[in-house]
């Protein structure tokens, strides 16, 4: 089966830094499951995998724009420390924080007295990012037959190992 919009999704990634450090893979572990087409992860790794089969590998590298956007300096300011909903502010510490639109959370540069310098970007933002993803399993992400309890798994108790 094809991964088309609306496929419940299994893959196995890796992601690298234009460095070729891995900031991050799920190789050895469980695959991560998304449901194509709705915007789950990055929009240049979705159109990547559009149309690719079980078993078919992408080696993608996706500029700041289609993957977690160009890092905006607005997004780094001053934000009073009450603001913050933790019992302790920690520099590099990333926290959810109530802002004009609703939660995100956002990555604490410096401590000031009793404000915080924030940043609200990404900390993948501005970067170019290269991965490489191994399709694992697509279903159909129906109300019925596997997956209908909520997520994209199978319905069929075996374990993978």
């Amino acid at each position: 089966m094809k991964i088309a919009d609306k496929k419940a999704v299994a893959i196995e990634f890796t992601l690298k830094d234009e460095a070729g450090e891995v900031i991050e893979t799920s190789v050895g572990s469980e695959p991560l499951w998304y449901l194509q087409g709705i915007g789950n992860i990055v929009p240049g790794l979705e159109r990547a995998l559009e149309g690719k089969d079980v078993g078919e590998t992408v080696d993608v590298k996706l500029a700041p724009a289609d993957a977690y956007g160009e890092r905006d300096e607005k997004e780094v300011r001053k934000i009073p420390l009450r603001k913050f909903k933790a019992p302790r502010i920690q520099v590099g510490g990333r926290y959810p924080m109530q802002g004009d639109d609703g939660m995100r959370v956002v990555t604490v540069q410096s401590v000031t007295g009793d404000y915080a310098l924030v940043d609200g970007n990404h900390p993948l933002a501005g970067k170019t990012l290269h991965f490489i993803c191994k399709v694992v399993d697509v279903r159909d992400a129906t109300v019925h037959g596997p997956g209908s309890h909520g997520h994209g798994h199978g319905g069929h108790h075996h374990h993978h190992h």
